[in-house]
């Protein structure tokens, strides 16, 4: 138990890891390395309460940073690493140095999908995806300001929400037909866009973006024959899984780090946790890559108990969130199209839930305003519920009744 673990990436599966080895007993030294330099923090603020300026940094770190002190964990920020030798045992820094490991933990998360038209390394155009990012303009948020946000996904439309509170003039532009494309049905795509519409936000769906332009800094942003004047431009259209490392360390990756259930490679010293993991999820009953907060979190912990010889598999049911005004979208489960979709509550006084069937299987639920749908949401998940869609349509019939 004296063997060296390091843990590569100080984000919240990294961050989680730590604590949960600690937790557990572990007693060796534990290695923390993070190429940003701060203590591993919740990046879900970042597009709502942080941006708004509700919320100062502090509050955003998982532990204050004499934590990790306390705990022993040494954390190295601002390190990048720059290869990992399993056949030597050893991680590269960008330091120069190199540190021997006993087993080491990929937490790598990912980083932003960067757009690749003409104009889009001009000055004024961002990205949203650490506390540096959101430092660069989260004073510029201000009446007046003309903001242009590439993406209809969640993070587009929370910073729209924030930046309409603040008076900006906000255009969004999404290249598919609807907003949240890949993750909600048509009703409720068609709901959040009248939500934004009403608040004054300028929604353009199939429109993509052809070239950023201004003489040295962002002045317009170009779709085709359309022109939209900019101050500045936040694109949020998803991230790349970090796996550079891992594939060249000669482990398998597909669209994430291939890992099972417990967080395990198939090297026995070597394992994965977080936003670049394809896991086996035996909740979905296949392989996925997840982008969330509970998933970091409890891949983590999985991860440490692996290292520590008790692996449990990860079978939570996953789960996400997020705010937009007076909105709070929890959703439990994974919906795809094709699935049937039950409206409970209404719309048109904004708490509602949207429960999806799949051949008469519960497989998620997105409730808008509506927490006890989304608790109660999780075990119908979990137990491949077949309720009746009628009784399941009637919001006085409980979730947990069906």
């Amino acid at each position: 138990m004296s063997q060296t673990v390091i843990i590569i990436g100080a984000g919240q599966a990294g961050g989680q890891c730590a604590l949960a080895l600690r937790q557990n007993g572990f007693e060796g030294p534990v290695i923390l390395i993070g190429d940003e330099p701060y203590v591993p923090y919740e990046r879900p603020p970042l597009s709502k309460s942080y941006l708004a300026g509700d919320v100062p940094e502090e509050r955003m770190f998982m532990r204050p940073e004499a934590f990790y002190a306390e705990k022993n964990i040494t954390l190295m920020r601002g390190v990048a690493v720059t290869r990992v030798d399993r056949a030597t045992r050893t991680v590269q820094l960008s330091t120069g140095d190199t540190l021997t490991y006993a087993k080491v933990v990929f937490a790598t998360g990912g980083r932003v999908r960067k757009m690749t038209c003409p104009g889009a390394d001009l000055p004024g155009v961002h990205y949203l995806r650490n506390i540096d990012d959101v430092r660069a303009y989260k004073e510029r948020l201000a009446p007046g300001l003309k903001l242009v946000i590439v993406g209809g996904g969640y993070i587009g439309l929370e910073v729209a929400a924030v930046a309409i509170k603040r008076g900006c003039t906000v255009t969004v532009l999404e290249m598919m037909p609807l907003v949240l494309n890949r993750v909600v049905a048509p009703e409720m795509s068609a709901f959040f866009s009248e939500v934004h519409r009403a608040a004054g936000v300028d929604l353009r769906t199939s429109t993509a973006v052809t070239a950023f332009e201004g003489d040295g800094k962002l002045a317009r942003v170009r779709c085709g024959d359309q022109v939209i004047d900019a101050d500045l431009a936040i694109v949020g259209i998803g991230i790349v899984p970090n796996v550079e490392r891992a594939a060249e360390a000669g482990l398998a990756c597909d669209n994430g780090i291939m890992v099972d259930e417990c967080m395990r490679t198939a090297d026995p010293d070597v394992f994965a946790a977080g936003d670049c993991t394809n896991h086996i999820n035996p909740v979905i009953g296949g392989r996925l890559r997840l982008e969330s907060v509970p998933n970091a979190l409890a891949q983590g912990k999985a991860a440490a108990l692996a290292i520590l010889g008790k692996p449990e598999p990860v079978t939570e049911v996953p789960w996400f969130w997020s705010d937009q005004y007076d909105l709070k979208l929890q959703m439990t489960g994974l919906s795809r199209q094709g699935d049937t979709i039950v409206i409970r509550g209404s719309m048109a006084d904004r708490k509602f839930s949207a429960c999806y069937l799949r051949d008469g299987v519960f497989v998620a639920c997105q409730a808008v305003n509506m927490a006890k749908d989304f608790l109660q949401s999780k075990k119908l998940i979990a137990e491949r519920a077949r309720p009746d869609p009628a009784r399941l349509a009637d919001p006085a019939v409980a979730l947990r009744d069906l």
